[in-house]
């Protein structure tokens, strides 16, 4: 295991760039860093999984082929490099076959998840001016109801070859196209994937992801995960959403290593079959994933104990009983990660550099970024003291966001990034992540961050998941208040809503404890599963209003 020290204070960017492309900024193509490069007779990409259990196995040089024939086809169709291409396709060969194709024709690859509606999809395509959008037969009749939807190619039918009302039939079309295509070079700054922001306080935001950040994926995939040439590796994350897209496509794939894909929903029975079959040993996923896990308990902790070499969490906080029962019942460690679909990866506890880790911390910046915490007059604070957590990009060379595309922004101040993040640094370097700005609590004079409350429910063995909030109050600006959702084998009464308040006031200070506690069935999240605490606070504002007849809350 390398130091961490070492790793950071010999960080070239150059060298990283040398080592890790295998063309130069100057002339770069993703499918052929993602793909051509490992064309290797039996060199594996990718492991499929079906929710009925069928299995398909993938190499480098099918993908090679058959993106040549989707690139093929796009050319044939006016598709110019530069142009967007949507997929709004679940986890399947042909999905990855799409996306290497896109990238094969010099042209842009944006995801749209399959949980979306007509509305969020009409948002995204009309937006980025998207030429195609691939899709399923499950997905097709939600673009029905897009206004200007480009031209569709759809797989459906046995073998994709069964035409929805006159589409493109993805086979079909493939098929006629040569087994050949030279890859569109383009530059460092180009853009190969267009993203949008999660949207949860407005409109999701545009941005496009230059093929320089390849490199950087890369480096999180080596540093962060410890992807190692012998693991077998799974992310959980939906392709259809940065973490997914960016680390179970881009970052495995750029380093020659197969992924997996599981075309099904989430359920802890499918994710230890998944883990068994292909002898997972290094996994990365959300902790709402991780939280499912714990919550079935030994069904988890028996088959899947010794398996796993390393887990990698990102998304939102890890809480602190997670860490411990994966170290406890699955004898592995789980480490925590921040990143945005703006960035990337840029603040870990990294599985392959030697470094102190503080429970419950994000961890420490990556190599090549330089992490701070500002305050309100965007000035660095020393530890200790909570504040804006932002990249330095005079020191921060792996950092490629270039800004919103056609949309202004005010997250760039001076020589900084500011992520819209509360965290504090702690004094071993390492820095706490708080929550959203908007998320941090005013009480009483205190500013309380929800993870931690957050933090301390879930170590009660009745609660599974917790969203904490401010709620508006006369006398202390908020009061907190948490929504529990309940281990089944719990009833939500008055007495246990009592005992988890004296159980957080005991592990936090006096005004930390949360004074209301609401018990839920579900807490709402975004489609990638976070929780979506916004709705909650919204919630609660209008409540205010109403009991005083209108007027504005206090």
């Amino acid at each position: 295991m390398r130091d961490y020290t070492e790793a950071f204070a010999g960080f070239s960017y150059q060298d990283t760039v040398s080592r890790q492309l295998h063309g130069s900024l100057d002339a770069i193509n993703a499918c052929v860093e993602c793909c051509d490069r490992h064309a290797l007779p039996g060199r594996i990409a990718l492991f499929w999984e079906g929710r009925d259990g069928t299995s398909e196995t993938w190499t480098f040089m099918q993908l090679q082929a058959l993106s040549a024939k989707v690139a093929g086809f796009l050319k044939a169709q006016g598709v110019q490099p530069g142009d967007r291409v949507a997929g709004l396709l679940p986890r399947t060969p042909e999905l990855l076959a799409t996306i290497l194709g896109v990238w094969r024709a010099g042209a842009v690859y944006q995801p749209l998840f399959t949980a979306f509606g007509p509305k969020a999809i009409e948002h995204r395509l009309n937006s980025s001016g998207a030429r195609f959008v691939v899709t399923d037969g499950a997905n097709r009749a939600k673009l029905d109801d897009v206004a200007d939807c480009p031209p569709i190619v759809t797989v459906a039918g046995e073998k994709g070859r069964g035409l929805v009302r006159g589409d493109f039939s993805f086979w079909a079309e493939v098929e006629r196209q040569p087994a050949q295509f030279e890859p569109v070079m383009r530059r460092g700054d180009d853009p190969f994937l267009m993203m949008f922001t999660s949207g949860t306080t407005g409109p999701a935001k545009p941005l496009q992801v230059p093929l320089k950040a390849i490199v950087a994926f890369a480096g999180y995939m080596r540093d962060a995960v410890d992807l190692r040439e012998q693991d077998a590796f799974w992310n959980l994350a939906d392709p259809g959403w940065a973490y997914g897209l960016y680390y179970a496509v881009t970052g495995p794939l750029a380093l020659g290593h197969p992924t997996t894909f599981y075309d099904g929903p989430f359920s802890v029975e499918s994710t230890c079959r998944v883990i068994r079959k292909y002898g997972i040993t290094n996994l990365a996923g959300s902790p709402t994933a991780y939280r499912l896990l714990i919550a079935a308990g030994k069904a988890v902790s028996g088959p899947l104990r010794g398996q796993l070499r390393a887990v990698s969490s990102a998304g939102e906080p890890l809480n602190p009983e997670v860490i411990r029962w994966f170290a406890n019942e699955l004898d592995v460690t789980i480490h925590d990660h921040y990143g945005q679909t703006e960035t990337g990866m840029v603040l870990c506890n990294h599985h392959a550099l030697a470094h102190t880790v503080r429970m419950g911390a994000a961890g420490f910046a990556s190599p090549g970024h330089r992490v701070v915490v500002l305050d309100d007059e965007n000035r660095e604070l020393p530890a200790g003291q909570p504040g804006t957590l932002a990249l330095d990009l005079t020191q921060s060379p792996m950092c490629w966001f270039p800004g919103y595309h056609g949309t202004a922004t005010r997250a760039f101040v001076g020589n900084y990034y500011l992520t819209g993040d509360s965290a504090e640094l702690n004094d071993d370097g390492s820095i706490s992540f708080i929550g959203r700005a908007d998320d941090v609590i005013t009480t009483s004079g205190y500013r309380v961050g929800p993870f931690d409350v957050e933090s301390a429910l879930i170590e009660h063995p009745a609660v599974v998941e917790t969203a904490v909030i401010g709620k508006p109050d006369p006398e202390r600006t908020e009061l907190i208040k948490a929504f529990v959702v309940l281990d089944p084998q719990y009833r939500p009464t008055p007495e246990l809503a009592e005992e988890l308040r004296l159980h957080v006031r005991k592990r936090l200070a006096a005004h930390a404890y949360p004074r209301e506690i609401e018990f839920l069935a579900e807490l709402p999240k975004t489609p990638s599963g976070k929780v979506q605490r916004f709705i909650l606070r919204n919630q609660e504002v209008a409540k205010a209003r109403d009991a005083q007849g209108g007027a504005p809350a206090a």
